[in-house]
């Protein structure tokens, strides 16, 4: 493999695991990374913002965290700390070319009617293929000048949560060309820094519509530097599970959700008669652990009218999930965050409308914490309209990736980190050793109809338990099932722990696959 080009697109947890894993193999990829600096989110996210996941859950297998890191939720800043640490380590930082913006790729060599006809993956069902198709990526550079670039194998690590904001969109005259303030995403609150952002805000009556992560964490830093003379509204359209931690009522739900048991209460994609069974007789225990944790992490909640309509087992199903930022039900409590209640908005002279309410919510800067178009990111990278159009597939169905990878029906090309897990980093490298291995000749992959039939099981999972958020792309409550499939296909023993009761109850993390070896 290593005369092999290969092009890794993105420096973030996914590229540089990649990027990793490939130097192991013999190969010396090309990673382009738009920005300046590597780490993906992490490198822009504001200063408050903090993990997700637990420390001992987030993080590499064969790169702890330092001595030094201590929280239990450490800061971005100690996050991409770590990350620029693992790709000094390990020599990604010598393959990465920043500032380099991939503008467009096409695959040549082979036309799309012989692409469309192919039965096995790449024409062969091997990962470079039979050797006459190609990538030609076209590259902007930090000076806007363009080069082409080729590639045997491209892996797309560009993520979900950058690069393509979601707006929402409003009729004429109703939307920001109404108002007088300042109007931006968290995208670009980020890129602006700390201190220029603290200086936007500072005095200003905002409003930030959305009540996940990144919206929670521009109202928790407005709400620290303008306490409650100049509090922050949050329009709010979808309640969420909005949690403090991993405990309720100072137990684990660890225990409850990322353990073999917890699995076996859940239908799986291609399970069997048995494991159906066992999850049917089990489902009222799977209630049971959801009510067990609401009935704690609500008691916040309730008070502000704040409890979602959906259960935490369907928040956990589909990764859409927060950890609170610090004080943030404090901060509900004194007045510094206020919340408005309205499933549409729109913006006036002096702010932002919502339903029911005489007077507009006077406002100087609006924010929008809408999330991103992850799919339209996907599509972008495309020049033929063929695989534009079949890339993220339509929208009544889940992202068609078999393994979360490999798209069945475009040749030479996998996508790391678009599908969630919980636990993402160590879930990234997984998928990285998987596909190192794949492009070192280690497995084949199944037909192209086998793929989308294994997606199509994925698909009903989703749907079965998303509540309509199946676009999600989230493995989070069976991540070790998915592992378990990684694992065999490398040949690789999927059951990790040492005796019975330790591997059906106890969690599952990094720490499991730390000597974990393809054959």
């Amino acid at each position: 493999m290593e005369k092999k080009r290969v092009i890794i697109v993105g420096a973030g947890v996914s590229g540089m695991a990649a990027c990793k894993h490939l130097l192991e193999r013999g190969c010396t990829p090309v990673v382009f990374e738009a920005d300046a600096l590597l780490g993906g989110v992490w490198a822009r996210a504001p200063d408050c913002t903090s993990l997700q996941s637990e420390r001992p859950m987030y993080q590499y297998s064969d790169f702890p965290w330092p001595d030094s890191v201590t929280e239990v939720f450490p800061s971005r800043r100690q996050v991409a700390d770590y990350l620029d640490a693992y790709a000094r380590h390990f020599g990604v930082l010598d393959c990465v070319r920043f500032g380099h913006r991939v503008l467009g790729m096409e695959y040549v060599g082979v036309s799309e009617g012989e692409v469309a006809a192919w039965e096995e993956w790449a024409g062969c069902g091997d990962a470079f293929g039979d050797g006459v198709g190609e990538w030609r990526l076209t590259v902007a550079d930090a000076d806007d000048h363009v080069e082409t670039h080729v590639a045997d194998f491209v892996v797309l690590c560009i993520g979900r949560f950058s690069g393509v904001p979601n707006i929402p969109t409003f009729p004429t005259g109703k939307g920001p060309e109404a108002f007088d303030g300042q109007v931006m995403h968290t995208m670009d609150y980020s890129k602006m820094g700390t201190k220029k952002a603290n200086e936007m805000l500072k005095g200003k009556r905002v409003t930030v519509i959305g009540y996940l992560k990144s919206a929670l964490d521009v109202a928790a830093e407005c709400a620290e530097l303008n306490g409650t003379q100049h509090p922050c509204t949050m329009v709010v359209r979808t309640k969420h599970w909005i949690i403090p931690g991993y405990y309720a009522w100072g137990f684990p739900i660890s225990n409850l959700y990322l353990n073999r048991f917890s699995e076996f209460l859940i239908h799986k994609p291609g399970e069997g008669f048995l494991l159906s069974l066992l999850a049917t007789i089990l489902t009222p225990l799977r209630w049971l652990f959801s009510k067990f944790a609401e009935s704690y992490y609500s008691i916040p909640m309730r008070k502000h009218g704040m409890v979602p309509d959906h259960s935490l087992f369907e928040a956990l199903a589909t990764c859409l999930i927060a950890i609170t930022p610090k004080d943030h039900y404090k901060r509900l409590d004194e007045g510094s965050i206020v919340i408005k209640k309205s499933k549409t908005f729109s913006f006036c002279k002096e702010g932002v409308l919502v339903e029911g309410a005489s007077s507009p919510i006077k406002s100087d800067v609006v924010i929008f914490g809408t999330g991103f178009k992850g799919d339209q990111k996907i599509k972008d990278m495309f020049v033929s309209e063929y695989f534009q159009s079949i890339a993220v597939g339509p929208a009544s169905s889940t992202v068609p990736l078999y393994r979360e990878c490999i798209h069945p029906k475009i040749p030479q090309l996998a996508v790391l980190g678009y599908s969630e897990s919980l636990t993402n980093l160590y879930t990234a490298e997984l998928r990285a050793k998987w596909l190192a291995h794949f492009l070192d000749g280690g497995f084949r992959l199944p037909s192209v109809k086998a793929m989308q039939s294994d997606i199509l099981e994925w698909d009903k999972f989703m749907k079965r338990y998303s509540r309509g958020y199946f676009r999600r792309s989230c493995i989070g409550l069976l991540h070790i099932w998915y592992n378990d499939l990684l694992c065999k296909d490398m040949g690789c023993n999927p059951r990790r722990k040492n005796g019975f009761f330790a591997e059906l109850f106890d969690v599952y993390g990094p720490s499991d696959y730390i000597n974990l070896r393809p054959k």
